[in-house]
């Protein structure tokens, strides 16, 4: 009987304990700054960079610069994965990525009405000390 209410007294504590651990999400990414590297639906090549920002737990602020284009678009980060609503030219955008052990993130996207889906890899630029390099 005393094991019983000793277990009851610590529930509580267990449960809320649990719960506040729920409540944050893994990061799937960090803020920073980011080589982008993809290629088009169309099947062309492109690079150059993005930046992240948290703005919320688990929402970012991004902004690509490829060439002389700057795009710029909200995410939410879920576990490993990360997920972006942006526009080009007036139409909405999404693209999904999923972070890979060395630190990148690894999608593919599309515009909405398209029917072509394109890849992109972000790397981060400034590596966390003790971080592997990226593949190239």
């Amino acid at each position: 009987m005393k094991r019983m209410m000793m277990a009851a007294r610590w529930l509580p504590m267990v449960a809320v304990a649990g719960l506040s651990l729920a409540a944050a999400p893994a990061q799937a990414q960090r803020n920073g700054l980011y080589e982008v590297n993809g290629v088009s639906p169309e099947g062309t090549a492109y690079n150059g960079t993005m930046i992240m920002q948290q703005v919320g737990l688990a929402s970012w602020r991004v902004a690509w610069q490829v060439g002389e284009a700057r795009f710029e678009g909200y995410a939410m980060s879920a576990g490993p994965s990360f997920a972006i609503g942006f526009t080009v030219a007036e139409r909405p955008g999404i693209a999904i990525f999923q972070r890979a052990d060395d630190g990148s993130l690894n999608g593919q996207w599309t515009i909405v009405g398209s029917s072509g889906i394109g890849t992109e890899t972000l790397t981060p630029r400034d590596r966390p000390s003790g971080a592997p390099a990226a593949p190239r």
